[in-house]
């Protein structure tokens, strides 16, 4: 891919960011293009350790967050709070969404607690959407009534 090119689909990608989250209320997909493209930004800049790269990663991890916020529906959202809730650390968990027929891989990560005191567990999810693998880490801390919620 030429430099050229890779920084116009980065630029559009965050231009499609910002007109989707403005529009948008604190939805599944904004919340899930916000970690997205956060977790890309991260990875872009210590692969391609510039700016360029830290801009393509930010839109790609974006544009699969949003993808993968928006796709989970309420059947999804339960199974994920449950493996939050019951599954070891580390152990895989997977399903298949009955309605859509989507696959998910979840393997959550150990529990820690963050200096506010708020509990929180990290977990890797693999959904296979329309037959295209995505991989999105995911973060959950426990409300004030001992409840899972996704961040």
């Amino acid at each position: 891919m030429k430099k050229e090119h890779g920084l116009q689909l980065a630029t559009l990608a965050i231009v499609f960011m910002l007109i989707t989250s403005g529009c948008a209320t604190n939805t599944k997909g904004t919340s899930g293009a916000a970690i997205g493209a956060a977790a890309g930004a991260i990875a872009g800049q210590a692969i391609g350790h510039d700016t360029k790269g830290t801009l393509l990663g930010a839109a790609v991890g974006g544009l699969l967050g949003y993808i993968v916020g928006n796709e989970m529906d309420k059947y999804d959202q339960a199974r994920l709070n449950q493996v939050y809730e019951t599954s070891p650390s580390n152990q895989r968990t997977q399903w298949v969404n009955p309605d859509t027929n989507r696959s998910y891989t979840v393997t959550p990560k150990p529990a820690y607690t963050q200096p506010s005191g708020q509990v929180c567990r990290e977990a890797e999810i693999l959904a296979t959407v329309n037959g295209r693998p995505e991989k999105v880490l995911s973060t959950a801390c426990r409300d004030n009534t001992g409840r899972w919620v996704i961040q």
